[in-house]
């Protein structure tokens, strides 16, 4: 078991370094200069001053030197926890900046990954037993899980929001209250925070409703359930064996689904501009931030690979099957 979980880290450590290293190119590779466009909102119309400002500030945010040190620095600065100004909120760091935002896509992210897969496949569980939901539930769960995140999140503010006016459209919280633990506040962030959600979990809803339920199914086929209804095992002990196995695959697809559901979750954000990560990597864009976004992209990919790490060992964990083949035993 552990020389298993010390090969997953050691894949892990350097999927991290290859995908860290993609994240700090891409925004310099991108047109634009950060700190012109920084300048570009002072307004300053003396030449001089504003190459004397453009080196300053370029020499601040350590631009003047050539890219190899660049990188350098940057790792040097990730290990110290620092990852720089923000060109957008200059003077303020971006691990600040960044802290503000985490709590608010967290608060969408992890609901909507744990229900949606749990209520999923409860729903397609139930759905290969019964002929009645299966011919409902399966055209919704292929509708549900071909909707781009987007487009339904702007559907929802429209019909919810705009015409019932039953939910807010914008903002984490109301723009004249104060983060305070009062339930005034508490409650205008459930009220902001219902339709981001929903959208994130009803899309994902559908794809694990469909995969569970061609899972049972095919569960309910293989040899060893033939076998069981042979012996006269009731059915209530096949689809529980069934189900059991069936979930092995849903538990490996919860890895891969989940760099979806982070982009999902961005671009939610967007639409709704709740004040998550989303929203700040759209401000970060705009204003050319390279070290903002990179903040942004290196919280995003840290999440993604621990949550693919935890996924693994669970996987171990759960299928005896892989225990047996990492003591060298035969199944």
């Amino acid at each position: 078991m552990w020389r298993y979980i010390g090969r997953k880290g050691f894949v892990y450590v350097l999927t991290f370094v290859v995908a860290v290293t993609v994240n700090w190119m891409i925004p310099r590779f991108m047109p634009g200069d950060p700190v012109r466009s920084m300048l570009s909102r002072a307004s300053v119309s003396n030449p001089e001053a504003l190459e004397r400002m453009t080196n300053y500030y370029s020499e601040i945010f350590g631009l003047d030197t050539p890219l190899h040190q660049q990188y350098l620095s940057f790792w040097a600065g990730l290990f110290r926890g620092d990852l720089g100004i923000s060109v957008l909120l200059y003077p303020e760091p971006v691990t600040d900046v960044i802290m503000r935002a985490i709590p608010y896509t967290l608060a969408l992210l992890v609901p909507a990954i744990i229900l949606s897969w749990i209520v999923g496949n409860r729903f397609g569980a139930f759905a290969a037993r019964s002929k009645m939901l299966d011919n409902s539930l399966l055209p919704v769960g292929y509708i549900l899980t071909a909707t781009p995140y987007m487009w339904l999140a702007l559907l929802m503010a429209w019909s919810l929001g705009i015409v019932a006016g039953i939910f807010p459209v914008a903002g984490g919280h109301g723009y004249s209250l104060r983060p305070d633990f009062t339930w005034e506040f508490i409650s205008s962030l459930i009220t902001h925070w219902v339709l981001p959600f929903f959208s994130m979990f009803v899309v994902a809803l559908g794809g694990w409703a469909i995969g569970m339920r061609n899972m049972i199914i095919y569960e309910l086929e293989a040899d060893y359930s033939n076998y069981l209804q042979a012996l006269g095992a009731p059915r209530r002990l096949i689809r529980r064996y069934a189900f059991r196995n069936a979930m092995l695959p849903q538990i490996t697809g919860l890895a891969v689904q989940l760099g979806t559901i982070i982009t999902g979750a961005l671009l939610t954000e967007i639409v709704f501009n709740y004040p998550g990560l989303g929203t700040l990597m759209l401000d970060a864009l705009d204003n050319r931030d390279f070290f903002l976004l990179q903040g942004i992209f290196l919280f995003v990919i840290l999440g993604v690979l621990i949550a693919n790490f935890i996924v693994d060992i669970i996987y171990v964990l759960i299928d005896p099957r892989t225990r047996v083949q990492m003591t060298g035993g035969s199944s």
